[in-house]
């Protein structure tokens, strides 16, 4: 019998080896999927440097971008502590200066490995359009020196330069739609990135300090074609209407009503009827007619005037009112000033100073146009006593003009861009949408995705769980045979 097993253990053990094998080759070949390798994310800085102060948006995205368009999310923000840019017109170092806490901060979320890569920009909106028209060297020395600034940081710098009130309004249009997934989102059901309709776009309404864009996407063809802004953004083609008015910025169009109450007379004292009643202020008229949007209006005479608040809700609406021009030499339609515009269509959101005011009011909610302007008529006529006792942690310089710009809001979607009660209610305020703040930054980062290189996967193979484990069990068993047989060979 031993000589037997002797002759014949070589065969039966090469046979047994062979089928093991077999086995865990078959395995090793089945049950595998492609998939890429973890990438780091890529980054970029966009500072919005406006009228009254400036911020830093850190984004970032994936490398593999979705049809040639990065999947952009906010992962860090800061707010510069100093008023904007523009108000360092004496001392444009300062300017540059004012930035390095927010880049500092910056420096610490984005790794190491990829900061001198991650393109850098600084956009500057409507304090910048005005400066640069009372003073272009003055404008062109402030972007100098917070490039200066900016280059002193391991980032790729790409450049500071002022925006036009039309890529404002356009680039925070594709902001909002990509935050509320209008552009593509991702469907569970067909696992993978699906182009939702065009339709479902939403318009844009921002309202800065300095300046007012109001973007979208009308139901009939764009007859001025000046007023239309193309983009291909995931593999598709659009076109809106947008337009930005210049010194009908909240900021600004307060301190037009304040001279249009001013200069009604050479008295020394005027009641202001959007200030609350008991409220009063003493102010040298050179402070309300420094800006570039001042130079229609003359000053009637110099020194100090004192204003009076009547917290009259009617009487302030058409104060403003008064400073519009709704005349219109178009065929079809206009906003005010005689600018061409389309009818609203559509949703929209309002954002940046038409949602901070909403908000002190308690009025995002979705409430109709007559409960909104009951609600603001109620708040005007509260005296100052009260407010001051019922908002103590509030800025008086801010409680005092919430009346105002509640009115002046109300002004601008109503006479000037002509919502309606029916309309109205397609209106949403918000600030924020999928963790991110809106403004033009986001979409000024996504439209320049285009322009940065897509890095090309790395692909892995890989098993399905249970098949590799099965190929790790016959080739843990397959190795044992051969260690056995060894043994049982040498030992015979």
């Amino acid at each position: 019998m031993g000589i037997k097993w002797n002759g014949s253990f070589i065969p039966v053990a090469l046979l047994v080896l062979s089928i093991v094998s077999l086995i865990a080759l078959i395995l090793s070949l089945v049950g595998i999927h492609s998939a890429t390798s973890p990438q780091q994310n890529k980054y970029g800085l966009v500072f919005d440097a406006g009228s009254s102060h400036t911020s830093l948006f850190v984004y970032q995205w994936p490398a593999d971008k979705e049809n040639n368009t990065g999947m952009v999310s906010q992962t860090f923000s800061c707010h510069v502590n100093a008023s904007g840019i523009s108000s360092f017109a004496k001392d444009p170092a300062q300017a540059g200066d004012s930035l390095r806490e927010c880049l500092d901060a910056a420096m610490k979320v984005i790794p190491a490995e990829r900061q001198r890569e991650a393109p850098t920009y600084l956009g500057a909106t409507a304090g910048m359009r005005l400066l640069s028209l009372e003073n272009k060297t003055t404008a062109a020395r402030i972007l100098e020196e917070v490039g200066k600034t900016i280059r002193e940081y391991p980032v790729n710098f790409q450049g500071a330069r002022i925006l036009t009130g039309k890529e404002e309004g356009a680039y925070g249009w594709i902001t909002i739609n990509y935050l509320l997934d209008s552009f593509t989102k991702y469907s569970l059901e067909h696992r993978d990135w699906i182009h939702p309709s065009s339709g479902n776009t939403w318009g844009a309404l921002d309202l800065g300090g300095a300046s007012t864009q109001i973007s979208f996407v009308p139901a009939d063809p764009i007859v001025e074609k000046d007023e239309a802004a193309q983009f291909r953004l995931y593999g598709f083609n659009y076109t809106i209407y947008t337009h930005s008015y210049l010194c009908y910025g909240q900021n600004q169009a307060l301190l037009h009503a304040l001279r249009s109450i001013v200069n009604s007379s050479t008295s020394d004292q005027f009641d202001h009827p959007c200030y609350p009643l008991g409220y009063s202020e003493n102010i040298t008229r050179t402070s309300f007619y420094s800006s570039p949007c001042a130079k229609p209006q003359e000053p009637a005479a110099s020194g100090n005037v004192i204003l009076k608040g009547l917290g009259d809700a009617n009487r302030c609406r058409e104060t403003f009112k008064a400073i519009f021009n709704f005349s219109c030499n178009h065929n079809t339609s206009c906003g005010f000033d005689g600018i061409y515009q389309p009818k609203v269509h559509g949703k929209f959101l309002a954002f940046s100073a038409y949602y901070y005011t909403f908000s002190f009011l308690n009025l995002t909610e979705g409430q109709p146009l007559a409960a909104v302007e009951d609600a603001v008529q109620t708040f005007c006529a509260r005296n100052w006593t009260e407010l001051k006792a019922s908002y103590p942690n509030e800025m008086e310089s801010r409680l005092k003009s919430y009346c105002a710009s509640a009115n002046y809001i109300l002004t601008l979607l109503v006479q000037g861009y002509h919502f309606s009660s029916d309309t109205w209610d397609n209106i949403a305020f918000q600030m924020k949408a999928a963790n991110s703040d809106i403004g033009w930054t986001l979409g000024y980062m996504l439209n320049l995705t285009n322009m940065i290189p897509t890095e090309s996967p790395r692909w892995l193979r890989g098993h399905e769980e249970d098949v590799w484990i099965a190929s790790i069990f016959f080739i843990a068993l397959m190795l044992a045979l051969c260690l056995v047989f060894l043994l049982v060979y040498f030992l015979k």
